[in-house]
């Protein structure tokens, strides 16, 4: 014990960057909790899916969209969810499950609509991109 005192004391900066560390470990785990929608790999994801009623929002560009997007979703582009959305309004109370191409900006349409009152939104981990490798379907317009 005396040691690792002695290691603090003459290892300041080292020691409080370790505790930074932990400490956005800390905070990035609880916002994780609080952020009010959840994460699905590809498999938890067909699994939601195959329950019914899930209804899959694609937010991708369009392009990418026409490229390949998950079978029965229907492409919503992130700036209509600004707005108060007849789509969007339609599917609040169904749960949601929102896609993009790599997983990284459907995150902040997950966080718009438990803003706006969904109570059951998930997010496809790794988008369309992840569900494409692990050799899962896509339809093509």
């Amino acid at each position: 014990m005396e040691q690792l005192i002695e290691f603090a004391g003459n290892h300041g900066a080292l020691v409080a960057g370790f505790v930074g560390v932990i400490l956005l470990l800390i905070w990035s785990e609880i916002s994780r909790y609080t952020r009010g929608y959840s994460e699905l790999t590809p498999a938890q994801a067909v699994q939601k899916i195959n329950q019914g009623q899930t209804s899959i929002v694609d937010i991708s560009a369009a392009a990418d969209f026409a490229k390949g997007h998950l079978v029965g979703s229907q492409h919503i582009a992130l700036s209509r969810f600004n707005q108060s959305d007849p789509d969007l309004e339609k599917i609040k109370t169904d749960p949601i499950l929102v896609v993009c191409k790599n997983g990284q900006t459907a995150h902040q349409a997950a966080a718009k609509l438990v803003k706006q009152g969904a109570t059951d939104v998930a997010v496809l981990k790794g988008g369309v991109t992840q569900w494409a490798a692990d050799q899962y379907p896509l339809a093509r317009k």
